[in-house]
């Protein structure tokens, strides 16, 4: 005779059946993330462990704490900033298209009903030979062609021979089923 155990008593034969795999599944996991894993965040735990190689003569001047993700992203944004203002003078001055349209293309990302900006990407390829910067203006325009909204990039020292990208965003055409268009493309 077999006897029946109080937990396949209590749930019934068959869920207690299903059960088991997936308790001993958790209990496996666990006990292999426990033993197995290494936190490489955290400072070692060996005192006896001892650098054979000499410190460097020089070593950078540190400052008193790293940065931040809030100071690097304020960085950032504060060179596309200069970016887009020195190619918002340079597109100033040209007439026309300009001298890069067929470097530069522009694919308009999924629109979602709840979106609160509108995305496209744009792609540059510096097709000379020597670092370019790239001015580009990119239109938002809807079904009839009205133009809703113009962002300009700029694309700094793009090496030769390589495409780069970027997102222009629009807040004025969010939520509106636009295509995106290149305008204006001025290489320099």
């Amino acid at each position: 005779m077999n006897p029946t155990s109080p937990l396949r008593h209590a749930l019934g034969g068959r869920a207690a059946r299903t059960l088991t795999p997936a308790v001993l599944a958790v209990l496996i996991t666990a006990g292999t993330a426990a033993c197995g894993g290494s936190d490489t965040s955290s400072q070692g735990t060996a005192r006896s462990t001892r650098t054979v190689s000499p410190e460097p003569a020089m070593t950078r001047s540190a400052s008193a704490s790293p940065r931040t993700q809030q100071e690097f992203a304020a960085s950032v944004s504060a060179a596309a900033e200069r970016n887009r203002q020195q190619a918002a003078k340079q597109l100033a001055g040209v007439t026309g298209r300009g001298n890069a349209v067929k470097d530069v293309s522009v694919t308009g990302l999924p629109v979602v009903k709840s979106e609160q900006f509108r995305s496209a990407l744009v792609r540059v390829t510096n097709r000379t030979d020597k670092a370019a910067f790239y001015a580009v203006k990119v239109e938002f325009v809807d079904s009839s062609a009205k133009v809703l909204d113009s962002v300009v990039l700029g694309f700094a020292d793009v090496p030769p021979g390589r495409t780069v990208s970027q997102h222009a965003n629009s807040r004025k055409a969010a939520g509106v089923k636009t295509f995106p268009r290149i305008a204006q493309a001025e290489r320099s």
